[in-house]
């Protein structure tokens, strides 16, 4: 008598399955009435806030001022009714406790008057501070659970949002996560310490460049979600895809990323289908996304979003992850989101397009086409080079978790080492400056193509 092993019956269910693909109508809304439909962004705030208020909460958003306690409880008013207008029915403080995580506390805008029926409430106190029990996240040993009380801190340089759901919406505050004795318990905490103490010394170097104009520097960041769509129906016949991320065991497949043809290939309806609906998604929510594509390993892809403001990026790159979990379910596909799902093929990488700028527009890492003779980038130039070969241990436990840790120096991943790669011309010009004076800089020119009706394209040097 025939026995159908797991697979057999996962493939069976995928033969017969029948998927009604959730269609995205962009003829009748377009993708730029989408984007940041669900934001509480600087153009809501100025519509719903008094002008000393809105001028106020823009001075630490725009400036790093510090942030004015009067203005809460308007700030607080005039975000709730728009939560509510949004079908929002709770707020809650979103935070980024040490479990590469999210974590929230839902509460309600309901206040019972005594007269047996309610009002509803949110006070700038809330608005600003929770305090979410922090016994259970990790602390790294800091504090005793007795002490374990934990505050979260509204930070209003990361817009509120609305997060749909089927049965309402909720108010999401994104927060930082502090311990009562004032230790970090989180990611954010630490990433806006950083960006203050480089805006702090990036301004001191300007300053001797006579740049008067610039009153804050910020680091910018861009990061591509690589990511596995696999049937649902393969992802439930293995448990350890559901317990640990990753394949534990198992046979290679018969055909690997040995010839390479996924990469950048025609996407398959289900999964672009999926992309489309998770990128309606995350316009509304503000996230900037521009690229997707097939990437080298067999259902693997890549969603990437624009660079911006590291804090700002960093949410993004949360929800981001978040929408695609969420939504790959409905389409039946589970997505993979571990570093190394698979042993033989290449893991998910998050490459992170870094620099730095001014809030006047300036890029402090754009050389230029003569960067020989632009010594403002060059000293931000070397200060990075320098950061890197100084505090290499930093920047590597930066990136130290078991899941990456199990990925780097396999297929194609890069090795657990730190390296700069500066090009042919910057190379050039840093070994003139070892010598003595950098006098010029390699032109790149253009490529020869030889087809005469295809365009001349600048070569970077």
């Amino acid at each position: 008598m025939y026995h159908m092993t797991p697979r057999h019956a996962a493939l069976q269910a995928i033969a017969s399955a029948e998927y009604q693909l959730q269609q995205v109508n962009f003829t009748e809304t377009h993708m730029k009435d989408l984007f940041g439909k669900n934001v509480f962004s600087e153009a809501v705030q100025r519509e719903r806030l008094p002008k000393p208020i809105f001028k106020a909460l823009q001075k630490t958003i725009k400036q790093g001022a510090p942030l004015d306690p009067a203005i809460a409880d308007t700030v607080a008013a005039a975000m709730k009714d728009w939560a509510i207008e949004h079908g929002a029915t709770h707020f809650t403080h979103l935070f980024q406790p040490m479990t590469g995580l999210t974590a929230e506390k839902h509460d309600s805008f309901v206040v019972p008057t005594g007269d047996g029926k309610a009002i509803l409430e949110f006070s700038g106190k809330e608005l600003v501070r929770g305090e979410p029990d922090a016994s259970s996240f990790p602390s790294g040993g800091i504090r005793a659970t007795f002490e374990a009380r934990g505050y979260t801190a509204w930070d209003p340089t990361s817009p509120a949002y609305i997060l749909e759901s089927p049965n309402g919406a909720t108010l999401v505050i994104p927060t930082a996560f502090l311990s009562w004795t004032g230790e970090a318990l989180d990611k954010k905490t630490p990433l806006l310490r950083s960006m203050a103490a480089l805006s702090n010394q990036a301004l001191r170097i300007l300053r001797l460049f006579g740049n008067t104009e610039a009153r804050r520097v910020f680091t910018t960041v861009g990061s591509e979600q690589e990511y596995f769509l696999i049937d649902k129906n393969f992802y439930y016949a293995r448990p350890d895809l559901i317990n640990a991320g990753r394949t534990l065991f198992g046979a290679p497949p018969p055909k690997g990323q040995e010839m390479e043809d996924q990469y950048f290939a025609h996407i398959h309806e289900r999964v672009l289908a999926c992309m489309a609906d998770c990128e309606a998604q995350l316009f509304k929510l503000g996230v900037p996304v521009k690229t997707r594509h097939n990437e080298v390993a067999p259902s693997q892809h890549e969603i990437a979003p624009m660079f911006e403001d590291s804090n700002l990026a960093t949410d993004h790159q949360m929800t981001i992850m978040e929408v695609l979990r969420k939504t790959a379910p409905r389409y039946g596909l589970a997505c993979l989101l571990h570093e190394k799902p698979f042993a033989g093929i290449n893991g998910s990488g998050k490459h992170n397009n870094w620099s730095m700028a001014t809030d006047t527009g300036e890029n402090l890492l754009e050389p230029g086409d003569t960067p020989h003779d632009n010594a403002q980038f060059l000293v931000f130039c070397v200060a990075v080079i320098r950061a890197v070969a100084k505090y290499p241990e930093l920047l590597r436990v930066s990136v130290a978790s078991a899941h990456n840790d199990h990925r780097l120096g396999a297929n194609e991943a890069p090795p657990a080492i730190m390296s700069i790669f500066l090009g042919d011309q910057l190379q050039d010009v840093i070994d003139q400056l070892e010598k003595g004076a950098a006098k010029s800089t390699k032109q790149g020119g253009y490529l020869e193509i030889g087809v005469s009706v295809l365009p001349k394209l600048p070569k970077h040097a």
